[in-house]
């Protein structure tokens, strides 16, 4: 496995790759490396001949409360389970060769509409800097394709959208949540739950869940559906953040007749901040998660 940490030497390689007709995939991931981070690249694997796996805590898309000094660093940790997993490359920039002139003077990326709603609410400025670096790193690696989580549901259609926007050559896959077995999503910050705090942290998923069962089953009260999961999850000893129904594409509230909707969560508990989501199709309900016990099976 090759580790690189100038953009320069990852465009020789791939370039290399290329000229043999392999098609390249990338893993944008901020390191402490879990099972589903692991599950990307499996997938990766499977579409395409050779995989880049990139680390870089982006500066960019941390507030100045949040916890991008705290946030948990393991590279030597993370370059073993890359190893193993099959990686050929992890692409280790610094923040000098990400933003040469700086965070405060680099040219930025904004994906308006979609990026001001929900974390872009909560987190302003957080998806300008998603978007950003997801575009270097595009230019940087030149992939064929990118995966992405879709625990992070918002920053998926972000990335979608900022693609299609840009008209960049990259085909962008995304991946099922993958969840312990009591069904909490995989998160490099679950880490800051305590014993007691990860012992309540399913509630957010088993919220959601329920908000979507009672709209399959023909609830149409988006309004009191969020209120009452808000108030399930404070009483569970959560602070929430939101509750919110959306259409699943451009995540604006949608009307009653709606069919493809996602039910997206924000909640503090503890020093951790969690998100997850429960996309459904009302006109076929289904469960898009993966289990750990079942990790090669969707719903």
């Amino acid at each position: 496995m090759l580790t690189e940490q100038k953009a320069v030497e990852v465009r020789k390689r791939v370039k290399r790759w290329r000229d043999i007709h392999q098609r390249v995939a990338l893993v944008p991931t901020m390191g402490s490396l879990h099972a589903g981070h692991i599950a990307l690249v499996k997938r990766a694997r499977e579409v395409a001949e050779r995989v880049v796996v990139s680390i870089f805590v982006n500066p960019m898309q941390f507030g100045p409360e949040e916890d991008f000094g705290a946030y948990p660093r393991t590279p030597d940790a993370d370059r073993l389970q890359l190893a193993v997993a099959g990686v050929d490359m992890v692409f280790m920039p610094d923040a000098d060769e990400m933003y040469p002139a700086g965070v405060d003077g680099v040219t930025r990326v904004e994906v308006p509409g979609i990026s001001d709603v929900l974390d872009g609410a909560s987190r302003p400025g957080h998806f300008t800097g998603v978007a950003t670096v997801v575009t270097k790193l595009f230019n940087m690696v030149q992939p064929d394709v990118a995966l992405f989580g879709e625990k992070d549901y918002q920053q998926l259609q972000v990335i979608r959208r900022l693609t299609a926007d840009l008209c960049l050559p990259v085909e962008i896959a995304p991946l099922a949540t993958v969840r312990e077995l009591d069904g909490l999503a995989l998160s490099s910050r679950n880490q800051y739950l305590s014993k007691v705090e990860r012992a309540q942290a399913p509630l957010l998923y088993r919220t959601l869940k329920e908000t979507a069962y009672a709209i399959r089953d023909g609830q149409r009260d988006y309004v009191a559906l969020e209120k009452r999961a808000v108030g399930k999850l404070a009483a569970g000893g959560f602070q929430p953040d939101y509750v919110e129904i959306r259409q699943a594409e451009t995540l604006v509230a949608p009307t009653a007749e709606e069919t493809r909707l996602v039910v997206l969560g924000a909640a503090r508990l503890g020093k951790a901040r969690l998100i997850d989501n429960v996309p459904l199709d009302t006109r076929a309900p289904e469960d898009r998660t993966v289990s750990l016990s079942h990790p090669e099976t969707v719903g």
